[in-house]
């Protein structure tokens, strides 16, 4: 189904992580992901040549060597203890004075210069409440960056993006839930039109920072062992896990209530001969039974619409860029009708 995409490009820019998908042969995707974090070191040419050597993404501005991507962690404890971030809640971080250098790096290190013609659809949350002016200028800024690199952007949805990944065969027509580091985007779909979306920035993030204080640990060991095979067991002696299955059903189930609400104010819900899917994606939903305990806080629940199969995502941290890839090959179509 691909085969001619290859200048359609989804990329999912996220919080904690950017992922870009292009098509690569007729049945194969391409994915190429870097964290979403940087650190700003004493510029030093030995370090900066040793940096050139490991392969490691690094920029020299003035006094200082910006090191980022992937293993930007393993710099951290040198420099101030912890990873900055370029983005936060979703949105450009309007407290990190370097969040436009630092994206722009990283868009221009993954995609290059766009080959003549190339589509690019990137992922935005839906507005997080009363903050719509922010979603505005990420927006807008993000997709200014990628056309200074040749690209025609434009901004998808990214439960939209989750919809298009995984319920083509439902002809678009589902729930789509992504569960982020910063946010949990939520939209209904109909025949791949957004009738509803909202976002809650109880995801990942506000995981990892509740569960530190409430275990008196740190931000990066609640992050460590909720990447490390963390299971969603209940009730549990030991203080970090206990804390980690505290504010996981949290996100659960602000999640649900988001979605409860915001199908029970909506006039645009359309007709509906048959239970909607509902596919969940993000880095955040990969901690065991998270999807069980999700489709159990749903069952409990009233909807107007019915809900059937509760589904994970085929490929849960490839998901959106997926999704924002076949919004661009979808686009490229149009256009050549």
């Amino acid at each position: 189904m691909w085969h001619g995409c290859e200048d359609a490009w989804g990329l999912d820019l996220g919080t904690s992580r950017i992922v870009l998908a292009r098509a690569s042969g007729v049945d194969r995707l391409q994915f190429t992901a870097q964290r979403n974090a940087f650190v700003a070191a004493p510029y030093s040419r030995v370090t900066e040549l040793m940096l050139e050597r490991e392969e490691i993404l690094h920029a020299a501005d003035g006094e200082e060597l910006l090191i980022y991507g992937n293993r930007a962690d393993e710099f951290a404890n040198l420099v101030d203890g912890d990873t900055r971030r370029p983005m936060q809640t979703g949105l450009l971080n309007s407290q990190e004075p370097r969040s436009l250098q630092m994206i722009r790096l990283a868009l221009e290190r993954m995609c290059g210069q766009a080959p003549e013609g190339a589509r690019m659809c990137f992922s935005a949350p839906a507005a997080p409440p009363d903050d719509e002016e922010r979603l505005i200028y990420h927006e807008r800024t993000v997709k200014q960056i990628l056309e200074s690199m040749g690209f025609r952007a434009r901004a998808i949805n990214e439960g939209l993006a989750i919809v298009y990944a995984e319920l083509e065969a439902d002809n678009f027509t589902g729930i789509g839930v992504s569960f982020g580091g910063g946010m949990c985007n939520v939209c209904l779909a109909y025949l791949g039109l957004p009738a509803v979306t909202f976002s809650t920035t109880r995801a990942g993030d506000y995981i990892d920072r509740s569960t530190a204080t409430a275990s008196g640990g740190t931000v990066a060991s609640a992050r460590l062992r909720k990447e490390s095979g963390f299971t969603l067991n209940g009730l549990s002696t030991n203080p970090l896990d206990q804390a980690l299955s505290v504010y996981y059903a949290d996100v659960i189930q602000t999640a649900v209530d988001g979605l409860e609400r915001g199908l029970a104010e909506t006039r645009k819900l359309p007709k509906l001969d048959r239970p909607l899917t509902l596919a969940v994606a993000g880095g955040s939903a990969l901690a065991g039974r998270f999807r069980e305990d999700l489709e159990a806080a749903i069952r409990k629940r009233k909807f107007p619409v019915e809900i059937g199969e509760v589904r994970m995502a085929s490929d849960p941290l490839h998901a959106t860029a997926r999704g924002a890839l076949m919004a661009a090959a979808l686009d490229r179509r149009a256009a050549a009708v």
